[in-house]
């Protein structure tokens, strides 16, 4: 039994690193070989890595990322909207989130509903209805007309702003559900011994909750954080022409240029500069997180 035992533990254990090598280890392995080919036309549009004169891996690819501006601006750019958006998305989903955790049993569930719902809706068709109501003549700009508030309508769409506005609404979410299970799993009893030793409310917020709840910060900000970064529909659809974002430009390399290895090689260095933060919060995660 002892055997079985094991062997079970064994199974339970390797099947999810089984599912990380096949799906997520193995693509990115795919990824780099194709990154250190070189382009042609055929298919598929790169030459193989072992040819009939031995091994044809280049760094040419990688090379070009540094010296060619677009994509370092392209990196800095989605870099700048997707921290952004992080930062929205904490100031506007951490008050939803206590909120939601301190409000009565009932009351919580109607409220996770309702941060719940947009998911119902399918991502794109929600990213259309900005467009109606950002453009010149949607809804906003007619409710601000009619009220008097302007004259002339505001330029929404098409900018940063717009692009600022779609990752938050789309990605703000996952800020508030992270948050929520952290704020609705501490323990209220920290709170009280704060009050009965003088501290205001203000007090005891930033000494116990905020503290306590630094690990629903970091897992909220990853998850808004890395796919921001690589977001294509919304700056594509709510963007303008000085909207430049790395989803933009692998699109363009992949399906417009045909260039999969420099493509390739853009998305390989994507995955390694997300790692950093990947890091930093695992770091933070085992520190706050008691053993």
């Amino acid at each position: 039994m002892t055997g079985i035992g094991g062997f079970a533990r064994r199974v339970v254990i390797g099947l999810p690193f089984a599912w990380l090598v096949l799906f997520f280890l193995l693509p990115l392995l795919i990824v780099l070989k194709i990154g250190l080919a070189r382009s042609t036309i055929g298919i598929p549009p790169y030459t193989p890595l072992v040819g009939p004169n031995g091994i044809a891996a280049t760094l040419e690819n990688f090379a070009r990322l540094g010296h060619d501006t677009l994509y370092l601006r392209a990196y800095l750019g989605s870099l700048r909207y997707a921290v952004v958006a992080t930062l929205c998305c904490l100031v506007l989903g951490y008050p939803i989130a206590y909120a939601i955790a301190r409000a009565p049993l009932p009351r919580r569930q109607i409220l996770l509903f309702a941060v719940m719902l947009p998911f119902w809706t399918s991502f794109l068709i929600r990213v259309y209805a900005w467009i109606a109501i950002l453009k010149p003549n949607g809804f906003l700009n007619n409710l601000l007309l009619a009220l008097g508030l302007i004259h002339a309508p505001l330029p929404l769409l098409n900018n940063s702003f717009s692009v600022e506005l779609g990752l938050v609404y789309s990605y703000l979410p996952f800020m508030i559900l992270p948050l929520y299970s952290t704020l609705s799993a501490q323990d209220q009893s920290l709170v009280e011994a704060a009050a009965d030793l003088g501290a205001p409310p203000w007090r005891s917020f930033l000494a116990v909750t905020l503290p306590l709840s630094l690990p629903g910060i970091a897992a909220g900000s990853l998850l808004v954080l890395i796919p921001a970064v690589g977001e294509f529909v919304i700056p594509t659809l709510l963007g303008g022409p000085d909207t430049l974002m790395i989803g933009k430009v692998l699109w363009d390399e992949f399906f417009a240029n045909h260039d999969w290895p420099t493509a390739a090689a853009v998305a390989v260095v994507l995955v390694a500069a997300l790692a950093v933060p990947l890091l930093f919060a695992q770091k933070l995660l085992d520190r706050e997180v008691p053993p």
